[in-house]
């Protein structure tokens, strides 16, 4: 790869992590009442489309960098813990997404890779809050686990579907936007 190709692609990288980032400062709102500290936010939109411009692996380096960022600049209450669950869980949509979208380089394929990144998130989820949460947080291991088919697996089906909607939405039309520069 040329150098002018190269640094072409870290600023597109660059553009993303930071619409990433003012995405969580603009939209983030609770879903559930009951646990109005599970917010849903839009920050894997640009991480997924950054995934099928680039490939997984790109996908999963635009995923720590956000998940360091948001970290240090939006969520710096939830210390470590909540930067390395969200590297897993995005990482993992965005692994799962990406290689079958690099298989699959078609509408459908978009479709189905992002449905099995959204599946992959939410299973994700399940053991990350089964750890992070109860030894970490200090959530009594019983409440985690009565929360898991009310709270937890909806929230995260809820949040990773609808990024994965908006992705589907606006793919194509990102995707031309970085293209002309």
């Amino acid at each position: 790869m040329k150098t002018s190709q190269a640094t072409n692609r870290l600023v597109k990288l660059g553009l993303l992590t930071a619409l990433s980032i003012l995405l969580v400062f603009l939209i983030h709102f609770p879903i559930f009442p009951s646990a109005a500290y599970l917010e849903y936010d839009m920050a894997d939109v640009p991480i997924l489309i950054g995934t099928f411009l680039f490939g997984p692996w790109w996908g999963l380096l635009l995923t720590a960098a956000v998940s360091v960022l948001q970290w240090l600049l939006v969520s710096q209450s939830s210390l470590w813990v909540g930067a390395a669950m969200h590297f897993f869980a995005t990482g993992s949509c965005v692994l799962v997404a990406g290689l079958v979208y690099r298989r699959m380089h078609t509408k459908k394929g978009a479709v189905i890779a992002l449905l099995l990144g959204v599946v992959a998130q939410v299973l994700m989820m399940i053991p990350l809050n089964l750890i992070f949460t109860v030894h970490f947080n200090g959530a009594p291991h019983d409440v985690v686990v009565a929360m898991l088919p009310t709270v937890i697996i909806p929230f995260n089906a809820i949040k990773a579907g609808a990024n994965a909607l908006i992705t589907f939405l606006l793919y194509k039309s990102v995707g031309k936007l970085l293209r002309l520069f």
